[in-house]
């Protein structure tokens, strides 16, 4: 794989963040993650406390608030689901802004709204500071089951000649009258997506009848492109660790103010 295998996510700097061994980054964020997710909905402060340490890995990535927001829009299926709450919620009931709103559905709304746009914006720093390629390493190093990090090594490799194939298969329909805008042509679009199925299986194939000829045995070699370089130091695995552990004794100091 070729370092050029960025994500659109990835911001390229040379940050303390991005210096860090992407092991030591996933780890922290499904650790930050899981204390968020273990947080009581009552407990406000402690919302207030996680979106504090998220700005200061924000900064401290040169990420900005604004790049942060406009890519948190993902999430806005489950906004518009955690507006509903309120309305369809069952249980005592609210006056809020002459509205009579479910005291319960509030507390969903908010719950919803809170952990997942943390979780959200944890994923965006993680993405935002380490590419596809190192996001991988860093999932081998963390014995992530290795079949699932070679289909991901793969589809990365691949994924660009497959839209590549893709865009010649869609010219060659224009050049010949095809346009795929017209319902009744539907036909050929499916057709030519049937094809591509089939050109990409057939390469698959040849690629593996290929690793088995040089001695693929169902793993990987260890010397394959950044799985043995640059391991985490201890140094940086207690760097890493100050934000999943400030995020615990938040969540376990609210745990029991709660």
């Amino acid at each position: 794989m070729g370092a050029g295998h960025a994500h659109v996510l990835y911001r390229e700097s040379d940050s303390p963040v991005h210096r860090l061994p992407p092991e030591v980054k996933i780890a922290a964020m499904v650790a930050f993650t899981v204390a968020v997710v273990a947080t009581g909905r009552e407990a406000f402060w402690a919302f207030g406390a996680y979106a504090l340490l998220v700005a200061v890995v924000a900064a401290l990535a040169r990420v900005s608030a604004r790049w942060l927001l406009v890519r948190s829009t993902i999430e806005l299926p489950f906004v518009l689901f955690a507006f509903a709450l309120p309305f369809l919620g069952a249980g005592e009931r609210v006056d809020v802004l002459g509205l009579s709103l479910s005291a319960d559905g509030l507390y969903g709304a908010w719950n919803i709204l809170a952990k997942g746009t943390l979780g959200v914006w944890a994923s965006l720093l993680l993405a935002a500071t380490t590419t596809t390629r190192d996001l991988i390493v860093g999932l081998d190093r963390l014995r992530c089951p290795q079949i699932l990090t070679q289909i991901a090594i793969f589809m990365l490799r691949y994924l660009d000649v497959l839209v590549g194939e893709a865009r010649r298969m869609r010219v060659a329909r224009l050049s010949r009258g095809d346009d795929p805008r017209f319902l009744w042509q539907l036909r050929g679009f499916a057709a030519g997506v049937g094809a591509l199925f089939l050109r990409a299986f057939e390469r698959g194939e040849r690629v593996y009848l290929a690793m088995l000829s040089r001695g693929y045995t169902g793993r990987m070699p260890e010397t394959w492109p950044g799985a043995g370089a640059g391991a985490a130091t201890a140094g940086q695995w207690l760097v890493a660790a100050a934000v999943p552990v400030l995020a615990g004794a938040v969540a376990a100091t609210a745990a029991v103010l709660t």
